[in-house]
């Protein structure tokens, strides 16, 4: 068997690689796309760098508003916060006889602006919450979704966290 063809094909597999491109962008609803084909007001993403960590992201050419005075304001507004995760649960973490109430510690950068709420969805129902610590009650065993978002006072997404799977177990009284 000859392994000329199989060398060319790898090289060609291994340019493709290299000069792919990838977008992304947020919809209305604060949801992050990726894509390989350019969107309106995406963003590329470097492939070119092999890491660990999430790519950072670079002005595409795919944009196409120009932005006005107030569509600055309310962009720096919307990039205001930097961070949400939540500390506590942590992610797959077994939490065991909380006796129904959850302890949620958040960690928000920059602090909670005024007029700004935190919205907690657990198990997919959205509550408002008192800032970055409070309780969630009626948490029985089981496992556990949670997912955290700030809002502004007209009920504009600014920044939402990653979603946190967590489980809980209580010891059986016999």
């Amino acid at each position: 068997m000859e392994t000329r063809p199989i060398f060319v094909l790898l090289a060609l597999l291994a340019a493709t690689a290299v000069f792919a491109e990838a977008y992304m962008w947020t919809d209305e609803e604060g949801v992050v796309h990726y894509s390989d084909r350019p969107f309106p007001g995406a963003t590329v993403i470097d492939l070119g760098e092999r890491s660990h960590s999430r790519p950072q992201p670079t002005t595409a050419s795919t944009t196409t508003a120009t932005p006005t005075a107030t569509t600055e304001s309310s962009e720096q507004t919307a990039s205001a916060y930097t961070s949400l995760q939540i500390t506590s649960p942590g992610p797959e973490e077994t939490l065991w006889n909380i006796e129904a109430t959850l302890n949620v510690s958040l960690v928000l950068t920059p602090a909670l602006m005024p007029g700004h709420q935190v919205r907690a969805y657990f198990d997919g129902i959205p509550q408002i919450v008192s800032g970055t610590s409070f309780q969630l009650n009626e948490v029985y065993r089981g496992v556990h979704n949670l997912q955290v978002e700030v809002i502004d006072a007209n009920g504009k997404l600014m920044i939402r966290s990653q979603p946190n799977r967590f489980y809980v177990q209580q010891n059986t009284v016999r």
